[in-house]
């Protein structure tokens, strides 16, 4: 791939609201889909959607006013006048044949969410990790100013228990997905970049695509609006130098001396964070937050920054609603301890990502002070990545204790010849000869062994985007029944 999506006009505008009629998802359980799906509800809007097996989040969908079915159909498409599908959804899929055989418009979920957002002040978080995150706390931290956002999350934010809402307030926050070039639609007065690395190649092709890719994002800025980027990555620092260059505000975040809103000091205590904020004017302020990770305390000055010299926000409200902030679904996510050994789910799924959240743990662990170990289960996501970042998924998982490695989570993409789970096996024992880690290719055997390596005061990851999630209640069981 080259980085341009030819099904798709991302620069064109987006059709109004009123516009679309009746609207159908396919594959409308999905994190994004489900999120555009509720907001277009609370609109008014007639909404029904397919996907291939029932869930709770068609429940909620249902209860909410959606029709919905399980499986796929063509006839589900009578009387439908638009049909919104994500890039995962091929051109074979019967309704999607179907729906273009009789004409409808198909709208990308990216341009289906921007005609919700018309007339408010628009805010997208993009980069390659901790765009979920921060969106959720920009979210939180501007409800406890006294405004009510509208926002559309990659997660669940923990203390909501939802991925979208429509709110009364002039603000919409969403999160912005560069994987296939759909941020583009947005047309943000405030964009958010938290980093920008060499991620989604098999779409892009090339780092410099990805990188063209952002940069036009920055374009897309409203005039007059404001970039807000990580000065700490290489990439969103040069993407921040830039668009200051061509004469867009632009104001950095970071631990360097140099960004306008500047860390410095970490404290840990337990699963709290501590730091000194200093903003652009010079005054200083507590950070805290209530998540674990330096990498959650840039996320949560990413949010401070967009909230106080983007959309006006008092500082001081800003902080509390930060500390307020619960976490998301799947990001960091406790799901309980047994016998002294506690489990933690994250959806890492890129080298950045996995990074964090094992770096994080190994943090934790030495903070506990208490012999514990960080045994780690990781599900790498998708074939082209596993193939492209081996060796950089190994360096991540280097800290760990114990690594158990499952099968590649394959997701839109077929098997390839040749590339598995070993290959980060074996990159992990060329960075480091003493690594405990091993390749589990049967699902159902993980827990147990898991289970079977974890003793009192150790800590547990499952890692990854795929169904590697359900695998953290299964090792508590398993650890119970023992």
């Amino acid at each position: 791939m080259n980085g341009e999506n030819p099904r798709f006009d991302f620069a064109a505008p987006v059709p109004p609201l009123e516009e679309l009629g009746a609207i159908h998802f396919i594959a409308i359980g999905g994190s994004g889909m489900s999120g555009v799906a509720r907001i277009m509800l609370a609109r008014g809007c007639r909404v029904s959607g397919s996907d291939a097996k029932q869930s709770p989040v068609l429940a909620a969908l249902e209860a909410e006013g959606a029709e919905v079915h399980v499986g796929h159909d063509a006839a589900y498409l009578d009387g439908i006048d638009t049909v919104v599908i994500s890039s995962a959804i091929r051109e074979g899929n019967l309704e999607l044949a179907a729906a273009r055989e009789r004409g409808l418009r198909v709208l990308h979920r990216a341009q289906a969410l921007a005609s919700t957002m018309a007339g408010s002040r628009r805010v997208a978080v993009a980069g390659a990790n901790g765009k979920t995150t921060t969106t959720s706390m920009l979210t939180v931290a501007l409800q406890h100013c006294g405004i009510d956002p509208s926002f559309a999350a990659g997660g669940e934010l923990a203390k909501h228990g939802t991925n979208a809402h429509w709110g009364t307030g002039d603000v919409f926050v969403a999160e912005a997905d560069e994987s296939d070039g759909s941020f583009l639609v947005y047309r943000p007065q405030v964009a958010v970049v938290t980093n920008v690395q060499p991620d989604h190649l098999d779409f892009y092709g090339t780092f410099a695509r990805v990188e063209e890719a952002y940069a036009a994002f920055v374009a897309s800025i409203e005039p007059g609006g404001l970039l807000v980027a990580c000065h700490d990555d290489d990439g969103s620092r040069r993407l921040a130098e830039t668009a200051r260059a061509g004469g867009t505000r632009v104001l950095t975040y970071g631990w360097s001396p140099e960004a306008d809103v500047r860390l410095s000091g970490v404290a840990f205590r337990g699963l709290t964070s501590h730091t000194t904020l200093t903003g652009p004017d010079g005054a200083t302020h507590t950070l805290r937050i209530n998540i674990p990770g330096r990498h959650n305390l840039l996320n949560a000055a990413a949010a401070y920054t967009t909230a106080v010299e983007g959309l006006g926000q008092d500082p001081r409200r800003v902080l509390d609603g930060l500390f307020g902030f619960t976490g998301t679904r799947r990001r960091f996510e406790p799901k309980g301890a047994v016998a002294g050994v506690s489990v933690v789910d994250d959806y890492a799924h890129n080298p950045g990502k996995v990074a964090a959240v094992v770096g994080t743990g190994a943090d934790l662990v030495q903070a506990g002070g208490v012999g514990g170990r960080l045994l780690v289960v990781f599900q790498p996501h998708l074939y082209s990545r596993t193939r492209d970042f081996a060796a950089e998924f190994a360096a991540a998982l280097v800290p760990a204790d114990s690594v158990v490695l499952m099968e590649i989570y394959g997701a839109r993409e077929d098997p390839v010849p040749g590339i598995s789970s070993q290959l980060v096996a074996d990159a992990l024992l060329q960075q480091r000869p003493d690594a405990d880690v091993e390749v589990i290719s049967s699902w159902s055997a993980v827990a147990q062994a898991v289970a079977d390596r974890a003793r009192e005061g150790d800590l547990v990851l499952t890692v990854g985007a795929g169904d590697v999630t359900m695998i953290g209640p299964e090792i508590l069981r398993a650890l119970g029944e023992r």
